[in-house]
């Protein structure tokens, strides 16, 4: 057995020990099911984990990841989640988080082709697309490679507001909150942006359903 591959499962071993040493019932009370307040999307990026950085429990958080935190209205595994998250687990908070330093931002300010990647790459170039003028603006790639990630992000939280699984929610009155952030790697800080949604009242209007 590689030893990589072994390690996980010593430090398996060691993370339920710590844990039944602190309290004996942890993992049959976490077995008993699940009733998180949050759905956290996010990126797929390993230094991003969701329970850490908001030094959450286990049974707090119900998360989806994928490269760059993209809600795509034609991701079937996005909407599932969100779905049951909203109408199943009924999460007061859907969180988008970004993260500066994206693989998936910085490739797709680039004209490089790296393989079936590029269409899901294709989506945040439209937000590149959206904010050009502002992101052509900055002086550094740093600087756009953070503006960018903060503005895929706003773009992520507006396509959530778009759903008819979270407009429907907002319609039958239950309380729901998107939020979009962004997480900084290099001093572990999450920035809360400001983009919230309480209901669609601050969409525009083609946007909104009638129920």
């Amino acid at each position: 057995m590689p030893e990589f591959y072994k390690k996980i499962f010593n430090n398996n071993k060691e993370w339920v020990k710590h844990h039944l040493e602190a309290d004996p019932n942890y993992f049959k009370d976490l077995s008993e099911g699940q009733k998180p307040p949050i759905l956290w999307i996010g990126c797929s990026d390993s230094r991003v984990p969701a329970n850490e950085v908001t030094g959450t429990k286990p049974g707090e958080v119900f998360v989806h990841r994928n490269i760059a935190n993209m809600v795509i209205h034609t991701d079937m595994s996005m909407l599932s989640v969100l779905d049951y998250a909203v109408n199943v687990l009924e999460v007061r908070h859907v969180i988008v988080c970004g993260h500066y330093g994206c693989g998936g931002i910085n490739a797709a300010l680039t004209s490089k082709k790296f393989g079936i990647i590029d269409n899901w790459l294709r989506h945040i170039k439209d937000v590149y697309r959206m904010h050009k003028e502002e992101i052509d603006a900055l002086q550094t790639e740093d600087e756009k490679q953070r503006r960018m990630v903060e503005l895929n992000v706003q773009e992520q939280v507006f396509d959530l507001a778009k759903t008819s699984i979270i407009q429907q929610s907002w319609a039958n009155g239950k309380f729901l909150q998107v939020h979009g952030i962004v997480y900084d790697i290099a001093n572990g800080i999450l920035k809360d942006l400001g983009v919230n949604f309480n209901s669609n009242e601050d969409m525009d209007q083609v946007y909104r359903f009638d129920f």
